[in-house]
């Protein structure tokens, strides 16, 4: 088992500028996306790489909008109600993957209302480079010592002890006094083993997601298919790993008694997947190959 090293939030310092960690990991993200989208442009017909810049806009628009809209409204609306200039208290944190997820969609309408594709035909161009954001995003997650996963009393060598969940660590001791014997103390703090879920994260919806989309979409498929097949690796991906993440502490289990939030938000995009695959292939148009309709 390992300690959370607590990395300093700052990555780089250039003189009066500050680069935090989880700026790097956005930065990193837009990068990867822009590059493989300008790849996919190369090998697709009625694409260019001046598509791909507003394309890559659009989406980064889309992403830091509506994460934050939707985390607000999601998972802090009483907040919202109480002070309606919390949405614009970035500097506090708090970004939310499905508002993100909403706030790319409507960017993708507007790009391809602009260049006159139908959304679909830029939805499964684009949706390949996703699952490399989500990597980086966790892996954001993690360096930032949040969102931290279950306590285990597995006794894997992966488990982590996050010095950051130490108060709620003690609050998970005083209901189940038997978590005694996994407890260490760490510079005067006692805490317990939890699942690295960030990384679970990373590696599921993120790098093995990447790895199959970027496969199953290099050969033609049905308009339709590509994003159906996000939806359910993400959905899937996120529903099983909530059973490792420890649920937010104003949250909870809000539904049959162990349902998340990030479960409810993933159940129906599992739905919508399995549906749109369906369909795809059942209505057989394909926006390029030899099956194509140009």
């Amino acid at each position: 088992m390992m300690i959370h090293p607590q990395y300093d939030p700052v990555a780089l310092s250039l003189g009066p500028v500050e680069v935090h960690w989880y700026g790097l990991m956005y930065l990193l993200a837009f990068a990867a996306a822009y590059g493989l989208a300008w790849y996919r442009s190369t090998k697709r017909d009625n694409w260019t790489t001046d598509m791909v810049s507003d394309l890559v806009f659009y989406g980064a628009l889309g992403v830091i909008l509506g994460g934050r809209i939707g985390y607000v409204l999601f998972y802090q609306f009483g907040e919202l109600l109480q002070n309606p200039a919390y949405i614009l208290k970035v500097w506090e944190g708090g970004m939310s993957f499905h508002g993100g997820f909403i706030g790319v969609m409507l960017g993708m309408w507007f790009f391809a209302r602009k260049y006159k594709k139908t959304t679909f035909q830029v939805f499964d161009f684009i949706v390949p480079c996703v699952p490399t954001g989500l990597l980086f995003g966790r892996i954001g997650n993690y360096i930032n010592g949040e969102l931290w996963g279950r306590v285990s009393d597995g006794g894997y060598n992966w488990l982590t002890y996050f010095p950051q969940a130490a108060a709620f660590d003690m609050q998970q001791l005083q209901t189940n006094p038997e978590l005694q014997e996994l407890m260490i103390e760490v510079n005067g703090q006692y805490i317990l083993p939890r699942h690295p879920s960030q990384l679970y994260e990373a590696f599921a919806e993120g790098l093995l997601l990447f790895i199959f989309l970027w496969w199953y979409s290099s050969k033609p498929r049905p308009r339709m298919a590509a994003s159906a097949v996000f939806l359910l690796g993400y959905g899937i991906s996120r529903f099983i790993i909530e059973f490792f993440r420890q649920p937010d502490a104003d949250q909870g289990f809000i539904l049959l008694g162990w349902m998340t939030k990030g479960q409810i938000l993933s159940a129906p995009m599992i739905i919508a997947g399995l549906i749109m695959l369906i369909y795809a292939y059942k209505r057989g148009i394909y926006d390029w190959g030899k099956h194509a309709a140009y």
